[in-house]
């Protein structure tokens, strides 16, 4: 979706040099998310809220109204760790009129993200597909004024039924390749864990409910990058944040669109012919 390119906008124009990911910043980030996954199981308890919207009347409020809301998920986002930094959004819309599966179909639609989401997916594609683990891939462009950057994206995703009105949904990647100058003569392909840093990894939690005539859709998007340098940071952070809340918001809006589309055609009756034999 769009966060993931929110990230290669805000930080493409200070990643110019290359770098290097460390280890002690990939554990760093294997404990973010970690501890956002057991945030989500918790809140499958009695008495926990399923929905991020549903923890504010004014909140959900807005969001019922048709105002898609995002915030970043913590008080100190970006969070910084050893030699990078975590970004965590999390936004909600509401669609009225459609299903739980309306919703489930279209975001299981791996092969149509790049159709969905243009012009950020370029190339989209389910790889295996099963009752609830999905491996499907993304390639992600990125045109800004310094660099041409595309990030070949896989991603492996868990899909978890919690009742007839609700789910949810957990997927990361599993590699991530930048390609430098793509689509000129010097296009080059970096290693996974090499390369400007804008990507490093990405990790989404995606929160459904059928409620109120309509789904309520939540999307929570954590993505590491490279660290910004001490001396560009008052500057770069304003825009980190402005950035991705934009492009979150985008996503959820491109999401809502086609889920109320695919509802729109499934309604629409069957035309029957008649055929003449000779």
């Amino acid at each position: 979706m769009r966060f993931e390119i929110a990230l290669v906008t805000l930080l493409s124009s200070m990643a110019v040099q290359a770098a290097h990911l460390e280890p002690v910043t990939s554990q760093a980030w294997e404990d973010y998310v970690q501890s956002a996954t057991t945030r989500m199981e918790q809140r499958l308890n009695p008495g926990q809220s399923f929905l991020w919207a549903d923890e504010q009347p004014d909140r959900l409020a807005k969001v019922r109204a048709g105002e898609i809301v995002v915030s970043w998920a913590g008080p100190e986002i970006p969070k910084k760790v050893p030699s990078g930094l975590i970004h965590d959004w999390v936004g909600a819309v509401f669609i009225p009129n459609v299903s739980l599966n309306d919703a489930v179909q279209v975001l299981r639609d791996y092969a149509r993200y790049k159709d969905l989401y243009r012009p950020s997916v370029i190339e989209s594609k389910g790889i295996e597909l099963g009752d609830k683990n999905d491996h499907f891939s993304m390639r992600l462009l990125n045109r800004s004024l310094l660099l041409k950057t595309a990030f070949d994206a896989e991603y492996e995703s868990s899909s978890i039924r919690v009742d007839d009105h609700s789910a949810y949904t957990i997927a990361r990647t599993t590699r991530v390749r930048e390609i430098d100058d793509y689509g000129s003569s010097s296009q080059h392909v970096f290693d996974e864990g090499e390369g400007h840093g804008i990507i490093w990894s990405l990790f989404a939690i995606t929160r459904l409910m059928e409620r109120d005539g309509g789904v309520y859709v939540e999307l929570e998007a954590i993505g590491l990058s490279r660290d910004i340098p001490a001396s560009m940071r008052w500057l770069i952070e304003p825009v980190v944040r402005r950035i991705s809340r934009s492009s979150l918001a985008t996503s959820l809006e491109q999401t809502e669109k086609a889920v109320t589309v695919r509802r729109e055609m499934a309604s629409k009756p069957v035309k029957s012919g008649i055929s003449f034999q000779p």
